[in-house]
């Protein structure tokens, strides 16, 4: 992790930032256990941004209360995520999946999602992304 993203983290509230490092090693897991590739890490409007060869992008931030996993607005990811998980998950538009930073997280469909959104080049094609 490079020392901006660092300081990023630095700067939010311990259980906020608990939970990013979490949605952040997350990501990791989920491109290598897929065979995704390398992971590319940056900041993108002041957050930290994850992508892989054949993805879209992710960001993670914190607002409020509450953490997010930030997709392409334009995508059909969020709608999709929608349909999949609307019982587990909570959504804000077509851009957002919304955490409870003081909850543990719901990591059976954060992976499913992620794993959408590292592939979603190679998957938009299909049905639900395929999932």
């Amino acid at each position: 992790m490079n020392t901006d993203i660092k300081n990023i983290f630095n700067n939010h509230p311990e259980a906020a930032k608990s939970t990013l490092i979490q949605l952040r090693e997350l990501i990791y897991t989920v491109a290598q256990e897929q065979n995704l590739g390398a992971v590319e890490e940056s900041l993108k409007w002041g957050e930290p941004s994850y992508n892989t060869i054949n993805g879209s992008p992710i960001r993670i931030g914190f607002k409020g209360s509450s953490c997010y996993l930030f997709f392409h607005c334009q995508s059909k990811l969020v709608s999709t995520f929608r349909e999949l998980y609307s019982h587990n998950l909570t959504f804000e538009g077509n851009r957002a999946i919304v955490l409870n930073s003081e909850k543990p997280l719901p990591e059976h469909p954060l992976k499913a999602c992620i794993k959408l959104a590292l592939t979603y080049h190679s998957v938009k094609h299909l049905p639900l992304l395929g999932a």
